[in-house]
């Protein structure tokens, strides 16, 4: 064992293995933890207190360092954060030690920028997990290669130039390097298993697994099973030994994706698989030691949660010690004909079709749309847009977003010569001063004769179609039939002329044809 002593004369001693920091006041600690550390082949200095760690950190450069909480001369959070904030030569992890049953400092470390933590009594294989982490993500990490998928081409899978998507990727290249539970926070659809994904390739465990589990999607009688393995016999059908997601995540990541899912009971056995580091298999009689980062995401409030009782308070608190969110599409509206292009590309590469591409139009109406399915919801808009299209140019009407978004975004085009003699001298209208269908279809009724509606049958009893007979029992097949009306009604009075009749009713061409399309008529 190398002797604990700070460095003669200011001249860092010659190290041929990597060097761990041992900080804390217990004389019979820092030696445990030294023989530890040494039969994994590590250099090893201890320091009692923070001044004497400073004089360390000053003079020589560290693969990992572990500090205890409280120390003589003031707090290991102080240290944590001079470290995590670059005060030395060198950025090392750091790792807290802290007390059992204080799972608030191990909290505060985490968030503070430690790497890690360790509660007392120490448990030896814990510690040797941590410290095999821990030399993954040391100083010279940056010069190691990466898993199959650099960190760089995982972060650019997250499109976007707006400030809140660069803030998001720089918060995602920090996180990469600890071992704090990140909760990600986000809409449905928004993307949080790619920023979980991007936070696994960014970290130094990117060559291990990453597991990603639905835990809305297991049966709750099988979520112990599926989660923490079980043994040959344990149960009916288990003819065999099998892994769990934090035996199968070992060394790597697991990602529980909506965690707020989970049922109480299973909430508690996490906790403690957390806190603990351990899972029992069902059927087995130990424990065994995991090695796992933890992320979470969940499109719910588990602050409410938690506050309705259907989250547990301290499962919460160790899952949510960094808390990362992703911003919605609509409040990033610029980034998404960068975002649409590339799925583009995507759709094209599945499908071997030519590469479709949004027009001018197309851009602004995605643009305006609030997309409650965020960037899900355009992906499958533009999969059923370029399914449908008949050319590669994609228009708006091609889009088939909700109605109200397609006539309000459409321009106005130039109303093409009429070829019907019997079509009236009447000035062009624009969308803003456009009377309603129902008084165009009023305008249109006292000059030719009426085409008998469509209605549903359930809408039958509701004519004439104004609503001074009565409330339709369904709305939308009242208006449906309505708007089908009036429609009619102007393609007769100016002989089937669809750019005549849309001019009738106060109506773009790509507008009528929108909706000729939606009601059905040809």
């Amino acid at each position: 064992m190398n002797e604990l002593s700070a460095p003669r004369n200011g001249v860092e001693p010659a190290r041929r293995s990597p060097a761990v920091l041992v900080v804390d006041d217990e004389a019979d600690l820092r030696e445990l933890l030294a023989l530890t550390l040494v039969r994994l082949g590590l250099d090893v200095d201890g320091a009692e207190s923070l001044a004497r760690a400073r004089e360390f950190l000053s003079r020589q450069r560290y693969a990992l360092v572990l500090t205890d909480m409280r120390l003589p001369d003031g707090v290991g959070l102080d240290l944590v954060r001079e470290v995590a904030q670059g005060k030395w030569r060198d950025t090392p992890p750091i790792a807290v030690i802290t007390a059992f049953g204080s799972p608030e400092n191990a909290v505060a470390a985490l968030k503070a920028g430690a790497f890690d933590y360790l509660t007392k009594p120490v448990d030896l294989e814990q510690l040797r997990l941590l410290v095999r982490s821990a030399l993954r993500e040391g100083p010279d990490r940056a010069d190691r290669p990466r898993g199959s998928e650099s960190g760089a081409a995982a972060l650019a899978r997250l499109q976007g130039e707006s400030a809140s998507m660069r803030q998001l990727r720089a918060m995602i290249e920090r996180l990469g390097h600890s071992m704090a539970p990140v909760a990600i926070r986000g809409e449905s659809g928004s993307g949080k298993e790619l920023v979980a994904r991007a936070i696994h390739e960014c970290s130094a465990r990117s060559a291990a697994p990453f597991v990603a589990v639905n835990c809305g999607a297991i049966p709750e009688t099988l979520m112990e099973a599926e989660f923490f393995g079980y043994r040959k016999g344990a149960f009916t059908g288990a003819d065999r030994d099998r892994d769990g997601f934090f035996q199968a995540a070992a060394g790597g990541t697991l990602f529980l994706d909506e965690v707020a899912e989970l049922p109480l009971a299973m909430q508690v056995k996490l906790l403690r698989a957390i806190q603990e580091r351990r899972v029992r298999r069902v059927g087995a009689t130990g424990e065994e030691p995991v090695d796992v980062r933890l992320l979470s995401a969940t499109h719910q409030d588990l602050g409410k949660l938690v506050a309705g009782g259907r989250f547990r308070q301290d499962l919460f608190y160790r899952l949510n010690v960094i808390e990362l969110r992703v911003p919605p599409l609509r409040e990033r509206a610029d980034d998404i004909p960068l975002i649409a292009d590339a799925l583009l590309g995507r759709i094209a590469e599945r499908s071997g079709e030519r590469r479709a591409h949004l027009s001018a139009d197309a851009e602004a109406a995605l643009r305006r749309h609030p997309f409650p399915g965020n960037v899900r919801e355009l992906e499958n808009v533009l999969e059923r847009a370029v399914a449908l299209a008949t050319e590669a140019q994609l228009q708006p009407i091609d889009l088939m977003l909700p109605q109200p978004e397609v006539d309000l975004l459409l321009e106005p085009e130039p109303a093409e010569p009429s070829t019907s003699p019997s079509m009236p001298s009447t000035p062009s209208t624009s969308t803003s001063s456009a009377p309603s269908l129902a008084a165009a279809a009023a305008e249109v009724n006292a000059a030719v004769e009426p085409v008998e509606p469509d209605f549903p049958a359930e809408v039958a009893d509701a004519r004439p179609f104004t609503l001074d007979s009565g409330v339709p029992s369904d709305l939308a097949a009242y208006l449906d039939a309505l708007e089908r009306e009036a429609i009619r009604a102007a393609l007769a009075r100016t002989g089937h002329n669809r750019t005549a009749a849309a001019q009738l009713l106060g109506l773009t061409f790509r507008q009528l044809r929108y909706r000729m399309h939606r009601l059905g008529l040809r």
